[in-house]
């Protein structure tokens, strides 16, 4: 799976998975992120317009009932493209699909996606089901 040049989703992928996604089950979102060196001002990095979209989504995140499950920096490519990896993987659950789809869709995120957009270089988002019942 070659991640180069995807940031954001088309309208293809957010129909599809509106309509095939499992309704009204939990879903765990993969985000896979390579930050740029630097913004296409160039007047900070990437991981820093990250960092702000973070701290904006936080309450949306959390009014959508979502949250952070684990999230950490790359330090190395056991196997795969150790050339072009990932700077970090943040995992994120949320109640449902519907509940992502409602906030991603959402005014307040409208306004603020695009530090997202500015920040990397690629952001892979993996919808991912729970295969291990706890």
């Amino acid at each position: 799976m070659l991640l180069n040049n995807q940031i954001v989703a088309t309208g293809e992928q957010i129909k599809k998975i509106a309509q095939d996604y499992p309704k009204n089950t939990p879903v765990t979102m993969v985000n896979i992120l390579k930050f740029k060196e630097k913004t296409a001002k160039g007047d900070e990095s990437g991981q820093a317009a990250y960092m702000r979209y973070s701290q904006n989504v936080a309450p949306l995140l959390e009014k959508a009932g979502g949250k952070i499950l684990w999230s950490g920096q790359v330090n190395m490519t056991i196997i795969g493209d150790n050339e072009d990896q990932p700077d970090m993987v943040i995992v994120v659950e949320y109640p449902s699909i519907q509940n992502f789809l409602a906030m991603a869709t959402s005014p307040e995120y409208q306004a603020i996606k695009k530090d997202r957009e500015i920040a990397l270089e690629y952001g892979g988002l993996l919808a991912s089901s729970n295969l291990i019942k706890s």
